[in-house]
């Protein structure tokens, strides 16, 4: 099979980037169907972009700059700033039904770290939703998109260069030939215990990426959101950072608002500050909780119906009770290094989305920043591949597995996985307990090379744990808690391949033996 582009992934990187390749033809390999199973859906804040009177994409870009805790590249932070007006445009022109205001404008909401109102909404909390049914829309209605559901397992390269994608469809494995790939496939919340991310975000695209030999930058930052909604459920559901730009309080059990000895700003300090303190507040067993009584009340359901709806499945109701919240992992800011075109370091590859690593979101991204990345780079994509002329086909090398019927996953291991994530990869890290998730991914990596999904899962795993044991600071979502400062030294991006990360692990193995033993 032979196509000029294929896109892996359905998210709004993924179709953005099909729409605007049209009428060139484009394959999108979606692992769920059409609208299911993207992070993109599931976003509720919405899309930052300077679009309200005041305000400016430079400050927008000062603000993204601040919130990344020194890693920011300024250049590309600035461009996305410039850029997100224009997005927002092209989304409206898609259908997109965002909030206006009774005079016609876009309306605005505020969040965490930004220094004024540019969030732009969807009924308050459906943004996600709304963005990918659009989307969804528009590339049904667009004859150069095929969508194609299935696994996407491997990269196929012939030398430096990607020549095509080797997936499972319909129980059959299929190598599809290509020009021009885009991975697009979402990040790797469900690499832990508690996320708030789909079952669908396993981190596969980085895990096949690096694999294939690409530079992976910033693996150690994962953004763990604050405020998931602790109901025992998986995925978690998520309370929008827009209920605190409300005004919403955050509470321990004897209703001390802990974050006013936290940081100035509050409720409304960088994410990654307030997930520790809600963190601490657990760990110390004083409970957390969101206290949105007072500042919404009554008019919460109105404004934050998917919220009401995943409180009301617990019996919660958020204009008179406390919410329980607790830290979930939500956002990979590191991924597959792009330049500003999305790039990656091997030839005939391309990534955009949270699978990506731009240099826009440092060490911890601003809020609402993400779908705006998303859409940027997917077009600029576009425009990159229209440049090229078409590739000619490409004779794909053979597979040494040609099993079709390999499970996918052992959920036993997957579970494993998770648990280990959470425990020694999570909110506060330390070398200890890096190094026996090191120890012990590399053992699930080895028991899972029949099995695509897990592998890949696996694979992810170790690059995030070998770059946070090689991180020897705490910056922004990164936490050591036997190096608690940041380290003016370290005040740079970390890039490394998948050669290196085994190294690291393997060090790391043998020193956990060694203390294992002692």
């Amino acid at each position: 099979m032979t196509d000029e582009v294929v896109i892996v992934g359905g998210g709004l990187a993924g179709l953005f980037c099909a729409l605007k390749l049209s009428p060139r033809p484009v394959t999108v390999l979606t692992a769920a169907p059409l609208g299911e199973g993207a992070s993109s859906a599931w976003a509720q804040g919405g899309i930052a972009a300077a679009v309200a009177a005041g305000d400016t994409p430079a400050a927008h870009a000062r603000d993204t700059i601040a919130a990344g805790a020194g890693l920011v590249d300024p250049d590309v932070a600035y461009a996305m700033a410039r850029e997100a007006p224009l997005r927002i445009r092209d989304l409206l022109a898609y259908g997109v039904p965002f909030d206006k205001d009774l005079e016609g404008r876009l309306a605005v909401g505020q969040e965490a770290a930004h220094s004024t109102r540019r969030i732009v909404h969807v009924h308050g909390d459906q943004a996600g939703r709304a963005i990918m049914a659009a989307l969804v829309a528009a590339v049904r209605q667009t004859p150069s998109i095929r969508v194609m559901q299935g696994s996407a397992a491997d990269l196929i390269t012939t030398g430096d260069r990607v020549v095509g994608v080797r997936a499972r469809i319909n129980g059959t494995r299929a190598d599809i030939a290509a020009g021009a790939v885009v991975l697009a496939t979402g990040g790797l919340g469900h690499l832990y215990d508690v996320t708030t991310n789909p079952n669908e975000a396993r981190g596969e695209g980085l895990a096949m990426a690096a694999r294939a030999g690409a530079v992976i930058a910033d693996a150690e930052f994962v953004q763990f959101h604050p405020t998931a909604i602790d109901i025992d459920r998986d995925p978690a559901p998520l309370a929008t950072e827009a209920i605190r730009g409300e005004g919403a309080l955050l509470v321990n059990r004897a209703g001390e608002r802990f974050m006013r000895r936290v940081h100035p700003d509050a409720e409304l300090a960088p994410r990654d500050i307030v997930a520790r303190a809600v963190f601490a507040e657990l760990q110390a067993g004083r409970g957390a909780f969101l206290d949105a009584r007072e500042a919404i009340g009554a008019s919460f359901a109105q404004h934050f119906p998917g919220v009401t709806a995943a409180c009301a499945s617990a019996g919660i109701d958020p204009a008179r009770d406390l919410i329980p919240i607790a830290p979930a992992a939500h956002y990979h800011m590191g991924g597959v290094a792009t330049d500003t075109n999305g790039r990656t370091s091997l030839k005939g590859l391309w990534a955009a989305g949270e699978v990506a690593s731009t240099g826009a979101h440092g060490a911890n991204r601003l809020a609402s920043n993400s779908l705006l990345e998303a859409a940027v780079y997917a077009a600029r994509i576009a425009e990159d591949i229209k440049r090229l002329p078409p590739a000619p086909p490409t004779a794909l090398p053979p597979c040494a597995n040609a099993d079709a019927n390999e499970p996918l996953l052992d959920a036993e291991r997957e579970r494993a996985l998770r648990v280990l994530m959470s425990s020694n990869v999570g909110v506060v890290r330390t070398a200890a307990c890096l190094r026996r998730a090191l120890a012990e991914i590399l053992r699930l990596e080895r028991d899972a090379q029949t099995m695509p999904q897990l592998r890949n899962m696996a694979t992810t795993a170790l690059m995030v744990s070998a770059a946070a044991l090689k991180r020897t600071e705490s910056r922004g979502g990164h936490t050591r808690a036997d190096f608690p400062h940041a380290d003016p030294r370290q005040a740079q991006r970390s890039f490394m391949t998948l050669a290196e990360a085994r190294r690291i692990a393997a060090d790391a193995l043998r020193s956990h033996e060694l203390e294992t033993a002692a």
